[in-house]
């Protein structure tokens, strides 16, 4: 959109300037037949002077549309083109005293040359004190105007940043510095107008574009949960978020120990200061999800009464049957009891996760399975560097199985596509339904033996199968401790 926008503002410079030259030429040309036909009109020889007069404004009109045209050609070469080679933007301030100086300068040689009788230095002489009256009148405008001049000269910003300017705290993104103002927008998007005077005389603070600058979220927890922990739950959970920068890892430390819990502070920095904003909001949804995950608690502002979180057992007894009945839906616990079943209910573990978090990553250590309860998930591999999606998992759908039964390492990425709750069956859990039933083990291993055979080919070979379920029933009988 910025080219064609570009173009037509050439093609109409070019067309006002031939324009302007043609009108110019032509009245120069036929300026006697003007003047005479001004005397004849006006009647008298006296008149004469006055059609001088008249002629010479007119060209001294037609002059200055040239000139200020010609000034503008220069502006555009020396300053759009010249400084862009040399890839530096030149300040719009400049570029108008520019244009004002050359403009007058120009202005003046035609007036000298079409007025040749006029005494310019007795004319600004004896007009000193309408100066005196006109300068009070301009004292605001000539105010900004040097005001202007000395932040272009200092440079504490450029159009880009973000600052926050005087005691009303004026914040946003600078838009434009110009002779008279500074505009900034809003986070609100309003456009704000400074003058540079104000500007001058009110405290500045700048956080530049291409800087890594700082921001504060404050939060707090019980006092009896750990610090240590809080610390790196917050920083895992705070430096994969959007527009955090990857280059400083954030700090998370104890601000203070506050009437109802221990306060702190995370330090992050940004890779785009504009959105600090939307990345402040982001930060604070991901430090209550980690928290939930954590079994962290936020402080409330009590004085005696202190309220402990229930274990997760005894908080679903609303919620149990619906987390029964999903279980009794998932494949590899189809050989359970109805009693077994609801063993590994009340021994599961509910995570909820935000949209875009990550819940088990390739490479970590495991020894739990996971079931998607409620939202939906993405596996992803890494292919040649990058991430690749192989298989989106719904409700119902599980994840992570081989750690649990073998404490393989995870072998995949699964990322939560939007907010996710996830059920966790743990080694301890299976391992109690094991030692109640241990003919369980051969069930579960045939039928891991024909997932993963699914998995790998879509051939069903019921050879492979038995020759991978046994070594599956021996690696599961290894890692829970069972006779061979």
């Amino acid at each position: 959109m910025t080219r064609p926008r570009f173009t037509n503002k050439t093609a109409l410079f070019f067309v006002t300037a031939a324009i302007a030259l043609l009108a110019t030429y032509l009245f120069w040309s036929f300026a006697d037949q003007v003047k005479a036909l001004l005397e004849q009109r006006m009647g008298s020889a006296k008149a004469s002077p006055s059609a001088d007069t008249i002629v010479s404004v007119i060209k001294l009109f037609l002059v200055g549309i040239v000139g200020y045209l010609f000034v503008r050609a220069l502006n555009f070469l020396f300053f759009s083109l010249a400084f862009r080679l040399k890839r530096i933007d030149a300040p719009t301030l400049i570029r108008n005293i520019f244009t004002i100086v050359a403009f007058t300068i120009l202005f003046l040689i035609a007036f000298t040359f079409l007025f040749p009788d006029v005494n310019l230095g007795a004319l600004f002489t004896t007009s000193a004190i309408f100066g005196v009256i006109l300068g009070l009148a301009l004292q605001d405008t000539l105010g900004n105007f040097f005001a202007g001049i000395s932040l272009q000269a200092d440079r504490p910003f450029q159009v880009g940043d973000v600052i926050t300017v005087g005691a009303q705290r004026h914040t946003g993104v600078v838009e434009e510095i110009s002779w008279r103002a500074i505009k900034i927008r809003t986070f609100t998007n309003h456009v704000v107008l400074i003058a540079n005077s104000n500007a001058a005389r009110e405290p500045i603070e700048v956080s530049p574009r291409d800087n890594l600058n700082a921001r504060l979220v404050l939060f707090n927890t019980l006092y009896t949960d750990s610090p240590a922990k809080t610390i790196h739950v917050v920083r895992e959970a705070v430096r994969e978020a959007d527009n955090v920068s990857d280059k400083v890892t954030p700090i998370v430390r104890i601000r203070d120990l506050g009437d109802n819990g221990i306060e702190y502070e995370v330090k992050y920095w940004l890779d785009d200061y504009a959105k600090y904003n939307d990345t402040d909001a982001l930060i604070r949804q991901r430090i209550w999800y980690a928290f939930r995950r954590a079994e962290l608690n936020f402080a409330y502002p009590t004085r005696t009464l202190y309220v402990q979180r229930r274990p997760i057992s005894a908080i679903r007894d609303g919620d149990g049957d619906a987390i029964i009945e999903r279980l009794s839906a998932v494949d590899i616990f189809a050989p359970l009891s109805d009693e077994e079943t609801t063993v590994l209910a009340h021994a599961a573990v509910s995570h909820v996760f935000a949209p875009g978090e990550t819940v088990i990553r390739a490479g970590d250590p495991g020894s739990s399975m996971f079931v998607v309860h409620k939202g939906k998930v993405e596996v992803q591999v890494s292919e040649n560097g990058r991430p690749r999606t192989v298989a989106t998992l719904n409700e119902g759908d599980f994840f992570g199985e081989m750690a649990l039964f073998t404490g393989e390492p995870r072998t995949a990425n699964v990322l939560a596509l939007e907010e996710t709750e996830v059920l966790e069956i743990g080694h301890a859990a299976m391992k109690r339904v094991f030692d109640t039933n241990p003919d369980l083990v051969e069930s579960l291993s045939f039928i891991m033996a024909e997932r993963r055979q699914g998995l790998a080919s879509h051939a069903d070979s019921s050879a492979a199968t038995s020759e991978s379920s046994a070594g599956i029933l021996s690696a599961i009988k290894r890692f829970f401790g069972l006779s061979q």
